[in-house]
């Protein structure tokens, strides 16, 4: 995938998958169930002024995001995986349309992102309590709750769902480590360290990046407030 800053990251990939998550042979769209655990499509109407107006909106779950930092390695640890709704939007934006896609024209690839270690709040825990779940299972940190500082919570998507997120961070050790991370069930995750210049590229004017703004703005908040030698 395309990065800004082209940066040789180191990966660690979670030792129970030995699938690409590249390897994708065939893609296509069909339509939405209503029976969708994830999104739920509807209309919304209202008044404004005086004037009947609507709107179409996703109703998704609200997640959580977490900025990692090692401090045995001074690296920030990032997640790296393959999403479709990017793949689609990429071959969308290029083509217009996006039937009978050209699999070497258009590789899974472009579609892999680089992102906070995240997940969805769809269980009955508090949210730091999930986020510690998404460390453990994301990437392979075992820290208790006590060590997860809440950052900001903000929404998401807000032309769309206006989903609420919640940003963490942590720090960790390599004696935090517990397994290799990965996802559970049939997830493909990476696990990735990036040095603090191949994390500020990814945040200067002109970069380019398949990454979600929550990422690029955890970096931005870690900069400020975190680095070494950022002001208190």
């Amino acid at each position: 995938t395309r990065q800004s800053a082209d940066c040789h990251c180191r990966v660690f990939v979670h030792q129970v998958h030995f699938f690409s998550m590249e390897n994708v042979s065939k893609i296509w769209l069909g339509p939405l169930p209503q029976d969708s655990p994830y999104v739920k499509p509807f209309r919304l109407y209202y008044v404004q002024n005086g004037v009947e107006k609507n709107w179409d909106l996703l109703k998704v779950h609200d997640s959580v995001a977490i900025i990692l930092y090692n401090t045995s390695r001074q690296k920030l640890v990032l997640v790296r995986q393959f999403r479709p709704a990017v793949y689609h939007g990429i071959i969308s934006s290029a083509k217009g349309t996006f039937d009978e896609v050209d699999l070497k024209e258009f590789p899974p690839a472009i579609g892999v992102t680089l992102e906070l270690c995240a997940g969805i709040v769809d269980k009955n825990k508090s949210w730091v309590e999930i986020a510690r779940e998404e460390v453990v299972e994301e990437c392979g940190y075992d820290v208790p709750v006590e060590r997860i500082e809440e950052v900001m919570v903000y929404r998401s998507g807000v032309g769309s769902s206006g989903a609420k997120q919640t940003m963490y961070y942590c720090e960790v050790t390599d004696a935090d480590k517990a397994t290799g991370g990965g996802g559970v069930d049939d997830e493909i995750i990476e696990v990735v360290e990036l040095s603090l210049e191949e994390a500020k590229r990814m945040i200067q004017q002109g970069a380019v990046n398949n990454s979600p703004p929550s990422c690029l703005m955890g970096l931005m908040w870690f900069f400020a407030n975190r680095a070494p030698g950022a002001k208190a």
